[in-house]
């Protein structure tokens, strides 16, 4: 990605057939969608990338089996699609994971759930109008050179033995069998970054830091939008043929000066808060479990970056959607849940993380709660020509994409098909391909072929030139401080908040061990000697962490006296 600077050059008083305002994924998709297509580009991000619901969510790539219950069976099918295409196109990052429907002592399996589980199969088993015959016999011969295609297998029965295989957690709880399905896992931020990565790769430009300010159209002769520079605070106009509003949960933010209210989404957030945990508290092994939450709800836990996720709720919030905290209430909820399936007796003092994101769910006037509205997206066009996409779901934003670019070429009548569902997102790398340098171990490897694929190489090149960045940012953790060096010169990070929370996700996997200022000041030390920071400025910075920490809630460990735990030894972050 452009440095700050760079990027700042190529977008200050140019003209650009489609700028896009939000930097989450949606926004990302579009830039690359459109760029992919032949349009310029350029993409403005108020705050940092995937600041949003984009680096808050599940961290799934699902069908979402749930909204069965709904009888949403079109999302359900469309989601289904997206994630079969994801897991071809960043195999690196998107990956399967066994879930777990377990029936606990003498419990019965429910028969509900196994009838919601071939609906599931049924509606998973064809891509693209072909059966499931047909697409074996299409990549056969490609399946046996590259064995990246994915295709589920029907759901299951499993007996007691291979439950606690899959799950030691779930040893004290004698399971007598379970439903066994696949659905996926990636990093959301790293996803954001990488398909920003693809989108800068065909010509778009992005930039963080730049809060758009007005908006004079989407089209014609006063077309553009208006930004404050975050460092400078200088306002800053850019031309446009079209623009996009893509900025999630505040869509009904950005208006143009005149616009009718029919024209524009009316958001009504649900906060979903999610918990860490250490893995060895709950031992989650190499699959998820869907756990009972009661009133015939159901949350889940699976394992992430070495650490058990448990989440999430979805409740209405009407507080602050720049930095949602996790509710006390939505705590006690949580590990109630878990401790009740699980037979454990963890409390906030044993969590190593948490945090809360905002759902964009589009209101109606539909007086339900949020769990029951549907997670449609929807596509908003004022009279001037701005085009609004919101609500769906990480899963579906290629989707989302395409249907904001197929109304920009529709418009225009321009011969620009859709290309996104060929494109890869990045490129795979296997840990065996990369070289460490010394200091480096395997566990690091796996983490970095992981998060980065091919692009672990620069990593690694970093910590081979200057072997303290061989080091680990948190003891017994194997993200590398060359992360934070590569964060700031090439991904447009700024703060220790931007490394911390998403180009790492250490402020949400390990906070205890960054409540100490020395524990901070290697990270700040790196990133003032990339951006030429002052001695006062890192400093500042090392400061910094302890509101950022505060404001977003991710170390309820902490308001409960809970102490930091060793973290080395801790389970590869991937799962397969």
């Amino acid at each position: 990605m452009l440095t700050r600077a760079a990027a700042l050059e190529a977008i200050a008083g140019a003209h650009f057939e489609v700028v896009v305002i939000g930097g989450g994924i949606t926004g990302a998709g579009v830039a690359l969608d459109a760029a992919s297509r032949g349009y310029s580009v350029a993409l403005l991000e108020r705050d940092d990338y995937a600041v949003g619901t984009s680096s808050r969510s599940s961290k799934m790539v699902h069908g979402g089996l749930r909204y069965l219950q709904n009888f949403d069976l079109g999302l359900v099918r469309e989601a289904l699609l997206e994630r079969q295409l994801l897991v071809h196109l960043a195999p690196h990052l998107v990956y399967p994971t066994p879930f777990l429907v377990a029936a606990l002592g003498e419990d019965k399996r429910d028969r509900k759930v196994g009838i919601g589980l071939n609906m599931y199969d049924v509606m998973a088993a064809t891509r693209a109008g072909r059966s499931r015959r047909e697409r074996r016999e299409k990549y056969s011969s490609q399946a046996r050179e590259d064995e990246q295609w994915w295709s589920p297998d029907r759901h299951r029965t499993i007996g007691h033995g291979e439950v606690l295989e899959l799950v030691p957690a779930l040893a004290s709880r004698d399971p007598h069998d379970a439903y066994l399905f696949y659905d996926c896992q990636t990093d959301d931020v790293r996803l954001v970054l990488t398909v920003l990565g693809e989108a800068e790769r065909y010509g778009a430009v992005m930039l963080n830091g730049a809060e758009v300010v007005e908006v004079t159209g989407g089209r014609g002769g006063r077309a553009g939008v208006a930004f404050v520079e975050s460092d400078s605070g200088e306002r800053i106009e850019v031309a446009a043929d079209h623009v996009v509003n893509a900025t999630g949960v505040w869509a009904d933010a950005i208006r143009p000066e005149v616009v009718e209210e029919e024209d524009v989404p009316r958001i009504a957030p649900s906060r979903g808060t999610h918990l860490v945990v250490d893995a060895r508290d709950l031992p989650m092994g190499s699959a998820a479990c869907i756990v009972p939450a009661g009133e015939g709800r159901m949350i889940f836990a699976f394992p992430w970056y070495g650490r058990t996720l448990i989440g999430t709720t979805d409740n209405d919030f009407d507080g602050d959607t720049r930095h949602p905290r996790p509710g006390k209430d939505e705590v006690e909820y949580l590990l109630d849940a878990a401790n009740a399936f699980f037979g454990t007796s963890l409390g906030p003092g044993r969590l190593v993380g948490a945090y809360a994101g905002v759902r964009p769910l589009i209101s109606s006037g539909d007086p339900r709660k949020s769990v029951d509205i549907s997670r449609k997206e929807e596509l908003y066009e004022t009279s001037s020509g701005m085009v609004t996409i919101t609500g769906g779901k990480l899963t579906t934003y290629r989707r989302m994409a395409k249907l904001t670019v197929d109304r920009l070429v529709e418009r225009e009548g321009r011969d620009a098909p859709c290309r996104t569902a060929e494109l890869p997102l990045g490129m795979e790398a296997r840990p065996a391909d990369l070289e460490a340098p010394d200091g480096v171990g395997e566990e690091a490897l796996a983490q970095l072929a992981f998060r980065y694929g091919h692009a672990a190489r620069r990593v690694l090149a970093l910590a081979r030139e200057r072997p303290e960045l061989a080091a680990p940012i948190v003891p017994g953790r194997p993200d590398l401080l060359a992360e934070v060096v590569l964060a700031a010169r090439h991904e447009q990070a700024r703060s220790l908040a931007d490394v911390l929370l998403r180009r790492t996700r250490l402020g949400i996997l390990a906070a205890p061990e960054l409540r100490e200022p020395e524990a901070r000041r290697p990270i700040a030390v790196a990133m003032g000697t990339e951006l030429g920071w002052s001695a006062a400025q890192v400093e500042a910075e090392i400061a910094a962490w302890e509101e950022v920490a505060a404001t977003e809630g991710v170390d309820p460990a902490r308001a409960v006296g809970g102490e930091a735990r060793p973290t080395a030894g801790l389970p590869a972050q991937r799962v397969e």
